[in-house]
């Protein structure tokens, strides 16, 4: 038998059943230990540390498993949705906390304030939107919006909704048209003058086709619909 010893405790090292799981935490402050714990217990113990204050962790502390941190309260994502669009994000992404850069609730209703928000960001950014018949879909961009004279981004970008059950729509490689900014509307995928997700300057009537980027179903309860909330993160 292998074992070793962990604050004065002879822990046994042999393989253990599937639902358990062996959890190494470490912090400049305390002595390193591990925790033992089942599968179940595994999901209460992720969403229990990724709730608490970014300074409590250190760097090597947290599990690869861990939902990304929220540095700002959300009215639209929960711990599921997260962890949905978390799973789809690109590489890069993982490991950086997510910052609120634009929401409905507290910057109004102007694509032009959104443009603004984002002026001096340079990372990905995630748009959820929950149209008028409570229903929440969005969309990953590899870059953040802003006005421009043709389409931008690249094929991390995609489009999802939850209906209930999350449905994530990625590049088709049959186009590249990713993301456009207007100042009276923003675009993201296109072709056959239909797009993918639509929105209007003042971030209230909306529309959602499907489209050869993404080749998605429509996002929206409704092709045309209407917001009733709307948030951007950014991931830096």
């Amino acid at each position: 038998m292998s074992c070793v010893r962990l604050r004065g405790i002879l822990v046994d090292m042999r393989p253990m059943q599937e639902n358990i799981k062996v959890l190494y935490f470490a912090n400049k402050c305390l002595e390193p230990y591990v925790e033992i714990i089942t599968g179940k217990d595994a999901v209460k113990r992720r969403r229990s540390v990724c709730s608490s204050e970014e300074g409590n962790r250190s760097e090597d502390e947290e599990p690869e498993d861990l939902l990304p941190v929220l540095r700002n309260h959300s009215q639209l994502l929960n711990d599921h949705r997260i962890e949905s669009l978390a799973n789809h994000m690109p590489a890069r992404t993982q490991g950086y906390p997510w910052n609120l850069v634009y929401s409905t609730a507290i910057h109004g209703t102007s694509l032009k304030t959104l443009y603004r928000q984002m002026a001096h960001i340079d990372s990905p950014v995630l748009l959820v939107i929950k149209d008028m018949e409570k229903k929440v879909f969005g969309a990953f961009s590899s870059h953040p919006f802003r006005v421009s004279d043709c389409c931008y981004g690249t094929g991390e970008t995609f489009v999802y909704s939850f209906d209930p059950a999350f449905k994530a729509y990625r590049w088709s490689g049959e186009n590249s048209y990713f993301i456009r900014g207007h100042m009276d509307s923003l675009q993201i995928g296109g072709g056959g003058g239909l797009f993918g997700l639509w929105l209007d300057a003042d971030l209230y009537h909306g529309a959602s086709y499907s489209c050869h980027t993404f080749n998605n179903q429509p996002l929206s309860t409704q092709q045309d619909f209407t917001v009733q909330e709307l948030e951007v993160w950014t991931v830096q």
